[in-house]
């Protein structure tokens, strides 16, 4: 046979407190008018010793129905008939516990066994709890921990099921909040040393600042004075209900700024007077309070005192004693025992009860079976002393926490200071509530920073790092033409079509708009040598017209001179329709005027050089034929040619006018505003027609640059058309290579070029000779000279 069970080690005064509790709840409730009257409630207390064999043991002798009668006295009708258990504190014994009383469908209710495994009704149809489940615990800390932005943490835990279900529930809920665990440890208070000297070593080199913690009050006590023992980094604990709240783990100091969730404090009038009234006699009928009293006061009640304890004399005296026992300021896992009675007692009174003219009969003979009470206690919805009692369908009851926080006192002391609240039932978002300012790790006033990697600013993305949780990251930094406005962003956006990042790449600002304008550098030379230009060819104009009567003008058709000047001041003029914002009108215009006072420039170039033809041919003997070409034709010729250019530049702006339009392709940081050509055929028609009448001309005037000197405007004009055409030609390339504004300034420059290559090279030798050379300004002169070259 095996040894009898027996606990081992010292008792544990808080749950020494939870069962006198129990029996003021009871003994509360037996001398009540309003719950069972005229029925007495037994009971009997079991020392489990938080121990799973004598928890079966226990749950096996209930379940038997050979206890001894509970309550003592003539009323009782149903001796050791169990109707309810109460406990136990721990999950373990209580699983136990649960599978063999649940069988006999007598119910359990614990004020301590938080696995959330126990709200499995399947395998625990009898189970029910006054504590929330760890379910809710690990959801809550799981928000807490997101709630500061720790992203990056630690875990250790109990080897049992309070702790392996309970971090499993944390992690799970950790994942779905973005949190990365660095290490999960599980280890108990009986494992070798070596055992808990790893987990202690694991947390000293670890990088994460904040340490969960799922563990019971004694193996937590023992990492914590591993950890003791050597000097390690601070670290930031978040604590489960189990030890966060104990007495005994406040000796911790380097633990200040631990936080976690509590039961609620609560106050039970007449419990701390019960809890001290204990009396000789008491004390010695119960072997429980008679070893209570002998540790409290280093006595011994016996006939003959041990070695080292002296006689109890009488003169003790309980409430000069500080212990858990006594301690009521911190009601919180009592009053979960104080509810399971009442909850018990609510269902038994449902069972056996009738409500009838506003009195309550209770039949004390009637047999309630176990099943009747499981049946009420679902049903149970009532409030105790501010608290209220109600069951969900798996057995819980609404998840309540107090945030506490470990602060230091004046006197250097740790506190247990409540500094919020959780309530599950709220809408989310809403659970939480901070009304107190936290001390943190070291006596800190900022939140700890505990992340794996610091969050990436906007303007960057998040590139998680191989091989490591998401939480380790590299922040790069978006490409170009993208942004991310957000901390942490995992991914970059486009900017709209129209809009560019700025250089954080954190905002889409609206692109530069590009276009020639008169207020820059490039748009201010152009504008003075365009004018400049005009000015020349009026001057030009003035020039001849004063002096229209001397032979030099006379000689080289002073008609056509004066119109080939007037269509030079349009071309000096056409670049500023070039210039500035491009418009609907301004785009029509530009290329229209261009083609066609170029055109007419041609024409009157072509007249000349035909006139210069002419009239050589004219002083050949026998010669008529001057009256071919003389001033109406040669009227008519530039007029003709003109048109043609016109009827072109109407049909294009007919079929397919230029445009404005805006120019995203070109460059990706910035909008140019041009003017599209609309038909591309129009365009190289209006300038092939121009290429036609300057090729036209170069022939004509280098076939006539030999004729006699008098004559010699025909080699003026091969010279200007010689760069005219060279600039044109060297357009073409230019203009299709030159991106955005320099497009438009590519295409002034070669109006300029060959305006100011027409007017200084028909014009400036002719001016020269007016105005510095008068003296060869004379009909002798030149037919002297004709004479000299003739011998």
């Amino acid at each position: 046979m095996p040894e009898p069970l027996r606990c081992t080690g010292s008792m544990v005064l808080q749950e020494l407190r939870s069962s006198r509790a129990m029996i003021f709840a009871i003994e509360e409730i037996n001398n009540s008018t309003e719950l069972l009257p005229g029925i007495k409630l037994g009971y009997q207390i079991y020392d489990s010793c938080a121990s799973v064999p004598m928890a079966v043991h226990v749950a096996f002798q209930l379940s038997s129905g050979l206890d001894p009668v509970f309550y003592t006295g003539n009323s009782c009708s149903q001796s050791g008939m169990v109707m309810a258990v109460i406990g136990d504190s721990g999950s373990t014994p209580s699983i136990g516990m649960s599978r063999i009383v649940g069988s006999f469908n007598i119910p359990q209710v614990s004020h301590y066994a938080t696995c959330a495994c126990l709200s499995d009704k399947q395998q625990y149809p009898t189970f029910f709890r006054t504590i929330p489940s760890d379910q809710f615990q690990a959801d809550a800390l799981a928000k807490l921990v997101k709630h500061f932005g720790w992203t990056w943490i630690g875990a250790v835990r109990s080897d049992s099921d309070y702790g392996n279900n309970g971090m499993a529930s944390f992690l799970a809920a950790a994942h779905r909040e973005g949190i990365c665990v660095e290490y999960s440890e599980s280890f108990f208070r009986t494992n070798p040393r070596s055992r808990i000297q790893r987990v202690a070593d694991v947390i000293r080199r670890s990088t994460a600042m904040v340490v969960v913690a799922f563990t019971s009050p004694g193996d937590m006590r023992i990492l914590l004075e591993e950890l003791s023992l050597k000097p390690f980094p601070p670290r930031q604990w978040i604590g489960s209900e189990s030890w966060i709240t104990n007495p005994d783990m406040l000796r911790f100091s380097f633990c200040s700024g631990a936080i976690g969730f509590a039961i609620e404090q609560s106050v039970i009038p007449g419990l701390r007077d019960f809890l001290l009234d204990l009396s000789p006699s008491k004390v010695a009928a119960s072997p429980v309070l008679a070893e209570f009293w002998e540790d409290a006061f280093n006595c011994s009640l016996g006939k003959s005192a041990a070695t080292d304890k002296s006689i109890c004399d009488g003169t003790e005296d309980i409430q000069m004693i500080e212990s858990p026992y006594t301690d009521t300021s911190q009601l919180r896992i009592t009053n979960m025992v104080y509810k399971a009675v009442y909850a018990i007692v609510h269902a038994i009174h449902n069972a056996v009860c009738q409500e009838s003219n506003s009195t309550t009969q209770c039949d004390k003979f009637t047999k309630t079976e176990p099943r009747e009470v499981l049946t009420q206690l679902k049903e149970v919805n009532f409030s105790q002393n501010g608290f209220d009692v109600s069951f969900d369908a798996n057995g819980d009851p609404v998840a309540k926490y107090e945030l506490v926080n470990w602060q230091k006192s004046e006197s250097g002391s740790i506190e247990l200071v409540t500094v919020g609240h959780y309530d599950a039932s709220l809408p989310a978002g809403q659970e939480f509530s901070i009304n107190r300012k936290l001390t943190w790790v070291e006596g800190g006033t900022q939140v700890p920073v505990s992340v794996c990697t610091d969050s990436c600013p906007p303007g960057t993305r998040k590139v998680l790092q191989k091989g490591k949780p998401i939480c380790c990251y590299d922040c790069i930094l978006c490409p170009e033409g993208e942004i991310s406005n957000v901390t942490d962003s995992p991914d970059c956006f486009p900017c709209p079509k129209e809009f560019w990042p700025n250089a954080e790449r954190d905002t889409c600002l609206p692109k530069p708009l590009e276009f020639l304008s008169f207020s820059e550098v490039l748009g201010i030379i152009l504008v003075v040598f365009s004018v400049g230009g005009a000015c020349l060819a009026t001057i030009t104009a003035a020039i001849f017209y004063r002096h229209r009567t001397s032979p030099i003008v006379r000689a080289n058709n002073s008609e056509l001179s004066f119109l080939l000047l007037l269509s030079l001041t349009l071309c000096f003029l056409c670049p500023l329709t070039f210039i500035g914002p491009p418009s609907e009108w301004s785009c029509m215009l530009r290329h229209t005027a261009f083609g066609i006072t170029f055109v007419l420039c041609m024409s009157c170039v072509l007249g000349k050089t035909i006139v210069v033809l002419m009239a050589f041919k004219a002083t050949l003997p026998g010669s008529n034929v001057m009256k071919w070409f003389g001033p109406p034709q040669q009227r008519m010729t530039v007029v003709f040619l003109t048109f043609i250019q016109v009827l072109i530049c109407t049909i294009w702006l007919v079929l397919s006018p230029p445009f404005p339009m805006k120019n995203l392709t070109t460059y990706k940081e910035r909008i140019i505003l041009e003017c599209a050509l609309g038909s591309t055929i129009g365009f190289w028609a209006v300038l092939g027609y121009i290429g036609l009448l300057a090729v036209f001309c170069f022939v004509l005037a280098v076939l006539a640059r030999k004729l006699p000197d008098n004559f010699n405007e025909a080699k003026l004009i091969t010279f200007s058309m010689l760069i005219f055409c060279a600039v044109w030609i060297t357009f073409i390339p230019a203009y299709v290579s030159s991106p955005g504004k320099f497009t438009v300034a590519v295409e002034i420059f070669a109006i300029l070029a060959s305006s100011f290559g027409l007017i200084l090279c028909i014009f400036a030798p002719k001016c020269f000779i007016i105005l510095f050379k008068p003296e060869k300004n004379t009909k002798k002169h030149l037919m002297n000279k004709t004479q000299s070259k003739d011998i």
